[in-house]
């Protein structure tokens, strides 16, 4: 049986040792990359995976989710349905208006669905990234390419208490090789890999890791990811305000297509003592401070980025 074995690249320290994998163990001919394009990146991160596609030498698919007929159909229903369900024609004029095509992956999918993922309900990763591979995928298989595709993962358990509940197994296993159907096969190599490991294995390429792990970020898969912490944001907001000005206005777009009339990034940090009310700026103000939003943090607030700033002891 021909087998392709096809590498999902976002950029990250995870991937980058699984691409290193794959190739080590399979050679390049019998493998494929892509990098699902999902419209939040930061500008780093696209140079990077050009870099490690020129240093690697292969060629890597740029993947990029296109919602523009969902879009249309949604606006139909709100011009069909929403004065039935009492909503004023001021509202459903405003929401018909913003309910266009941006070409933007991440921002017309949350145009579709009236609001932001969320730790909860993070249905970015589904629709900008797995639905898209899937699709690449099975479109080899269909070609005539090969006969089976092994989708390469590179996820760790430790990365998440969610990750490490649904692929631990019994414990004394992971669930690193699953049967997905149609000649599909999902394979997770680095299950049990450390963060020193990944580091590690590309170094052992001479692959230098993404910029932004030298800038205090801990994920580069998105800017911002949904799942910052504090740190992370106003590090964020210190070094690239431009993508907290961008955030901003994706709000303002998705609050005019939401029934509700509002749409926020972030959720309210603490809806009792310091905020009251959601945005990008006000998440911003909550990451400057300490004892749980109650003290602003003038250190913090006023130290300037360092030069090299890792979380992962890059810098030493």
């Amino acid at each position: 049986m021909s087998i392709l074995h096809v590498v999902s690249v976002s950029g990250g320290k995870d991937s980058a040792a699984t691409a290193v994998l794959a190739i080590e163990q399979h050679g390049r001919a019998a493998c494929r990359f892509v990098f699902a394009d999902t419209g939040n990146e930061h500008e780093q991160t696209i140079e990077h995976v050009a870099y490690m596609a020129r240093h690697l030498g292969v060629e890597i698919v740029t993947l990029r989710a296109d919602f523009s007929a969902e879009i249309v159909r949604f606006r139909d229903y709100v011009r069909e349905q929403w004065p039935r369900k009492g909503v004023s024609k001021g509202d459903c004029e405003r929401a018909i208006a913003a309910l266009v095509p941006t070409g933007n992956p991440y921002l017309d999918l949350c145009l579709w669905k009236g609001r932001f993922p969320s730790r909860t309900r993070q249905f970015c990763t589904h629709y900008l990234k797995t639905l898209p591979l899937v699709e690449y995928q099975m479109g080899l298989i269909g070609d005539g390419a090969c006969e089976a595709v092994w989708s390469w993962q590179g996820i760790r358990l430790n990365e998440s208490q969610s990750r490490m509940s649904r692929l631990q197994g019994t414990g004394a296993c992971v669930r690193s090789f699953e049967v997905m159907g149609d000649g599909l096969f999902t394979y997770r190599p680095i299950l049990r890999w450390t963060a020193v490991d990944v580091f590690d294995a590309a170094a052992l390429y001479g692959l230098a890791p993404n910029p932004l792990y030298l800038q205090g970020m801990t994920r580069v898969g998105c800017m911002p990811c949904i799942n910052c912490g504090k740190d992370e944001i106003l590090e964020i907001s210190k070094r690239f305000p431009h993508h907290i000005e961008r955030i901003a206005m994706w709000e303002l777009m998705v609050s005019m297509a939401s029934k509700r009339q509002m749409a926020s990034f972030f959720p309210d940090p603490d809806r009792e003592k310091h905020l009251n009310k959601r945005g990008i700026h006000n998440v911003v103000e909550w990451s400057k401070t300490q004892r749980g939003g109650q003290l602003m943090d003038w250190v913090r607030i006023h130290e300037e980025p360092k030069a090299c700033e890792s979380a992962y002891g890059l810098c030493e």
